[in-house]
């Protein structure tokens, strides 16, 4: 898988670009030579700061808030013979913030977001109940596989 990252932030962790492409080759899995006549698959991660992202969402969603991920596809065209499958556009202020929110580690969250915004790439989505079941079975498989456990499992505190 080609993979290209652009860094507009740099504060805390963030992942490699060794482990952002594992990620999301694990979420291709069977579907990583089905675009552009088994070209390889090509993606572009964008990781940008809270007020880039939100501008995004605003304008894309619909929603004036900074977000976790978005998923922009590549639309399929019959002549096209790359790979490309689309950009995620990453805010690492937003995930390491649901990450102490949830008590989740950051490396798995960060996991959880690129698999989560690859399987939109290929057309996955969440706005039926059904669909969303469906796709977090999915996300669980892939992430298990990874090492990582169930994210949509909420952890025990110990206040103790």
């Amino acid at each position: 898988m080609k993979l290209s990252v652009a860094r507009t932030v740099r504060s805390g962790w963030q992942p490699s670009a060794r482990e952002l492409r594992a990620w999301a080759a694990a979420a291709l899995g069977r579907n990583a030579g089905r675009r552009g006549g088994g070209a390889q698959p090509e993606l572009s991660v964008l990781l940008a700061g809270p007020a880039r992202s939100r501008r995004l969402n605003a304008q894309y969603r619909g929603r004036d808030r900074a977000t976790n991920v978005l998923s922009f596809p590549m639309p399929p065209h019959p002549a096209q013979t790359t790979g490309l499958l689309g950009e995620l556009v990453i805010c690492p202020a937003v995930l390491r913030r649901e990450a102490r929110a949830q008590h989740k580690a950051l490396r798995a969250h960060w996991a959880h977001m690129v698999v989560h915004g690859v399987l939109h790439l290929i057309g996955l989505d969440h706005a039926r109940q059904a669909d969303a079941l469906r796709m977090e079975r999915r996300e669980i498989r892939i992430l298990r596989r990874l090492g990582f456990p169930n994210p949509y499992r909420v952890p025990e505190r110990d206040d103790g």
